[in-house]
């Protein structure tokens, strides 16, 4: 394990503790979540160091890498995927009809697969072996592993994906620096994450499906969003809901809370979780934000 000294946002070195969560999916093992005193930032700590992290994805269950449609809940999924591979197609085509998309920890390859049927030149990146041999041999595309990034031309890409994985990445400053280096003068950041202020994570607490220890190494607010990427001169101009979020992601957090999905309830605490976000507004279970320099 490593423990972070200071806040990877503010670089505090006082935080106090926030939440316990356990590992549901692969390891059983308990993780402190804590909260940071100056700006409020939650981050999993201790966690395991990052040569150790790859083990706590290896499970059928984690949907993203192993393409599951085992069980209501993935094969759920699998279903509301279509459409909103098709939606996130029309978000990227609003700003660019066609052009270089980078997509980071593409996983299985499908959203980079819907881009390259729409004409667009497409590149991924993906940390996990089984899920870049699937994207490769599955659809044809140019996936690299993730220290490829490095070697990747400055300015290249006019849109950058990373759809639900920005709370994975060990270096969270390092990364947002990589984006700010890829992305061309125009270019546009997606970036895709949980939203820790949600009325379902405030309604289930420890078993917020969301906060997916030790996987999600972040639990980020729009605030702590906006901070991070301020901090790179990058600047947050758009926010948009995941509306199908709070239903899937309130369905896992029942089965891990009464061991079983629970749909009716679930479906009404998404439902409620939806309703909260569109009286205060950016408070969705998650959230899209558009980023650019």
């Amino acid at each position: 394990m490593e423990t972070l000294s200071n806040c990877p946002i503010c670089n505090s070195s006082q935080t106090n503790p926030f939440l316990v969560c356990k590992d549901h999916t692969v390891s059983r093992e308990t993780f402190n979540i804590v909260q940071c005193n100056s700006c409020g930032f939650k981050f999993t700590n201790p966690r395991p160091e990052e040569n150790k992290l790859g083990d706590y994805y290896k499970s059928e269950d984690y949907v993203s890498h192993s393409n599951t449609k085992k069980g209501f809940i993935n094969s759920t999924y699998q279903m509301v995927r279509k459409y909103t591979l098709l939606k996130k197609l029309q978000l990227i085509s609003k700003y660019f009809k066609t052009g270089n998309i980078l997509d980071i920890g593409c996983g299985t390859g499908e959203f980079l697969n819907t881009c390259k049927h729409a004409k667009w030149k497409t590149t991924g990146i993906e940390p996990s072996p089984d899920a870049r041999k699937m994207a490769i041999e599955n659809y044809g595309l140019d996936v690299k592993d993730e220290p490829e990034i490095k070697n990747l031309l400055p300015e290249s890409f006019d849109i950058i994906s990373m759809w639900h994985v920005l709370e994975h990445v060990p270096k969270l400053n390092e990364r947002v620096e990589d984006l700010k280096r890829l992305l061309k003068p125009n270019g546009i950041i997606i970036i895709a994450v949980p939203n820790c202020n949600s009325l379902d994570a405030k309604i289930y607490q420890e078993n917020w499906a969301a906060y997916d220890v030790p996987r999600h190494l972040y639990h980020f607010t729009p605030k702590d969003i906006e901070s991070v990427f301020k901090k790179h001169d990058l600047k947050m101009f758009k926010v948009l809901p995941m509306v199908f979020d709070s239903f899937y992601v309130s369905m896992l957090s029942e089965k891990i809370k009464t061991g079983k999905p629970n749909i009716l309830k679930a479906v009404w605490i998404g439902f409620r979780s939806n309703m909260a976000a569109i009286k205060t507004g950016k408070t969705y279970s998650s959230q899209i934000y558009l980023i650019r320099k």
